[in-house]
């Protein structure tokens, strides 16, 4: 993310480029947004810290804008709400599977109702490239009868976020905003527009019982919203973000087809269609619902239709529906015909080809041409691992070898939770046997405790984890006396989405100083007996905190603690001592780092041949000294 933008507010032909993030982020400024929360999740992370960085730089807007990371999803879209029900417009930022964490009060939300603006920022994440679902948050608009707006383009990101705004606010309900994580990452050159006029709050309204939930104003308000979806549908037919494109070739002796697409798909396709000769009816969609007209329409003299989408057949199936209600012979044409692909990302290529066999211009292949020369080596695979100098590693590694030493040959399970330390299931860690979602690891631990009692069962979960959800399940536990120990990582950050700020590191996302929770009171103050911490970088004290509370029945919680190395930059580098090296190599089977690799060094005994011996990289060395605590021989030292 840029570090700084030198944006010229209100000044039509200052032009900049951004990341799609960025441009939502400084569509809401526009919008008038005064309230915004959220909590880090990639691919939306971005949204929240543009706010942040833009409101603080000389030359801002001046409107009032609170801006924080909430402690989870749940709480950010609650604290959104009060401000939308006091009349502010308030934004709320989240990755989809945040989503489900603030499912709760979201559904109850779209039956109360809201004063001003509240848009509901929910970034899909596609392939999935981070994220543990493929879920698409078009469905989620259609079960819980929402607004939904999904940008093609950075730049339409831009201005759509504010045509969120205002729907949300003529029809009093929240609505979401669905960018894609290429939408999301993707940069763009675009105009900056004047601000939007927006009034200033009016305040809470108690407005009779009005935000108070009751089984009959909830059904009352069921019959609204249906009404609500009715028109909605109707506004979206003539709505800029969706958009029917005529190619149409009067001359032309084949038949007439149709491609829908949208998001992110549209840009692909568009690209896709520029050699294209023209002779079809391309269907854009930027809504749910659906519009209904402009499908008609779009419908009407088409032979068939090819539909590419993203994630799930949400355009389709609307088609097929359209198809059956009013009768028209048109073959619809996609996921669920098994003409795209079900899963992972589009790419232009792959759109290219299908396109060309659906217009008769090519046929398609399910495998994309290679692109480049035959003889091109393949990049040899290099999956995610922790970084160098990071403690969990030292975490991770004394849990293993006290158990090892010390669990009497019980089988152990390892749970493990969302985060850098998911990575610790890699060999030759290999300590994380599940990952489900956030907070989970605890609980699930004492699930499985409850079929295999004489299991050792223990959870890992980090710092920021373990605000957003992890206390619940610690509190299950005490309170149903689960028998699971609980590490806890805390590297005093949220570091796997860049570094956030939460609840125990003492300063808020705007960087203001605040009270610092301290997880040791926060478990201790649950009623756990048996709570011990250690530094995660001392091996030795690390393994003898372990030791000291893995026999004890009950819930134990052992807190290792250790700055991530992205907050807190490490020390001189070590090295192999070349004299001392038996080139056993535990440094590189035992812990993994990237920053120990082997080399062929000279034979020292035997002319013309190599032995294969470590050798510390000192780029990526941080001097953390994990590895020192390994080597019997003495072998890892610093320059004298």
């Amino acid at each position: 993310m840029q570090e700084a933008l030198c944006l010229e507010y209100n000044n039509p032909m200052s032009r900049v480029l951004l990341m799609g993030n960025e441009a939502i982020a400084l569509g809401a400024i526009r919008a008038g947004v005064s309230v915004v929360s959220g909590y880090p999740g990639t691919p939306a992370t971005e949204i929240l810290e543009t706010l942040v960085r833009e409101t603080q730089k000389s030359g801002a807007p001046d409107r009032p804008l609170y801006i924080e990371w909430s402690v989870n999803e749940k709480a950010a879209l609650e604290l959104a709400a009060g401000a939308a029900y006091s009349g502010a417009r308030a934004m709320v930022t989240m990755k989809q599977v945040g989503l489900n964490v603030a499912a709760d009060p979201l559904m109850s939300l779209n039956y109360i109702g809201v004063q001003g603006g509240l848009v509901v920022v929910v970034a899909d994440d596609p392939g999935p490239i981070s994220s543990q679902t493929e879920q698409d948050t078009r469905h989620f608009g259609q079960y819980g009868k929402f607004a939904v707006f999904d940008p093609a383009s950075p730049e339409e990101a831009y201005t759509m976020i504010s045509d969120a705004f205002a729907y949300s606010e003529q029809y009093h309900r929240p609505v979401i905003f669905r960018p894609t994580t290429r939408i999301c990452h993707s940069y763009a050159s675009l105009s900056l527009l004047p601000d939007l006029p927006c009034p200033s709050p009016a305040g809470f309204d108690k407005a009779g019982g009005k935000w108070v939930i009751f089984p009959s104003l909830a059904y009352r308000n069921h019959i609204a919203i249906e009404a609500d979806l009715i028109k909605l549908a109707e506004d979206f037919s003539t709505y800029p973000g969706n958009e029917l494109i005529e190619r149409i070739e009067k001359t032309a002796l084949s038949p007439l087809k149709g491609i829908a697409t949208g998001g992110v798909s549209f840009a692909y396709t568009q690209e896709a269609l520029m050699d294209t000769p023209g002779h079809y009816k391309l269907l854009k969609v930027g809504t749910v619902p659906f519009p209904q007209a402009l499908g008609r329409a779009f419908l009407t003299g088409l032979t068939e239709v090819l539909v590419i989408e993203e994630l799930d057949p949400v355009i389709e199936r609307e088609l097929i529906y359209l198809c059956g209600r009013d009768q028209l012979p048109v073959p619809i044409k996609g996921k669920l015909s098994g003409d795209m692909p079900q899963a992972g990302e589009y790419t232009v290529s792959q759109i290219t080809e299908r396109l060309r066999a659906f217009l008769g211009i090519g046929a398609a292949s399910v495998a994309a041409a290679p692109e480049g020369p035959a003889n091109t080596l393949a990049v040899p695979p290099r999956p995610p691992v922790l970084c160098a100098g990071c403690p969990h590693r030292g975490s991770f590694f004394a849990v293993k070898e006290a158990v090892r030493e010390h669990g009497r040959g019980r089988k152990a399970v390892f749970s493990g939770d969302i985060g850098c330390y998911t990575l610790g299931n890699a060999l030759p860690l290999d300590m994380v046997d599940t990952c489900l979602c956030m907070g989970a690891g605890i609980t699930i631990a004492q699930g499985i405790n409850r079929v295999e009692p004489g299991t050792l069962n223990i959870a890992f979960i980090g710092d920021s984890t373990f605000f957003h959800t992890g206390l619940p399940g610690l509190i299950n536990g005490v309170y149903n006396q689960a028998d699971v120990m609980v590490v806890i990582l805390d590297n005093g950050t949220t570091a796997m989405t860049g570094n956030q700020a939460h609840p125990g590191i003492g300063k808020t996302a705007t960087g203001k100083a605040t009270k610092k929770l301290s997880i040791f009171d926060l478990v201790s103050a649950l009623g756990v007996q048996d709570l011990v911490r250690a530094n995660a970088f001392d091996l030795i004290a690390a393994k003898q905190a372990v030791q000291q509370v893995l026999d004890k029945p009950g819930v134990r919680v052992i807190l290792f603690e250790g700055p991530c190395i992205m907050v807190q930059k490490g020390t001189s580098p070590w090295k192999i001592r070349r004299e001392h090296c038996t080139a056993c190599m535990v440094c590189i089977k035992k812990l993994g780092c990237p920053a120990i690799y082997r080399v062929v060094q000279p034979g020292e005994s035997e002319p013309g041949k190599g032995v294969h011996k470590p050798v510390i990289d000192p780029l990526l060395c941080t001097g953390c000294g994990i590895c020192r605590h390994l080597c019997a021989f003495d072998a890892i030292g610093r320059e004298p």
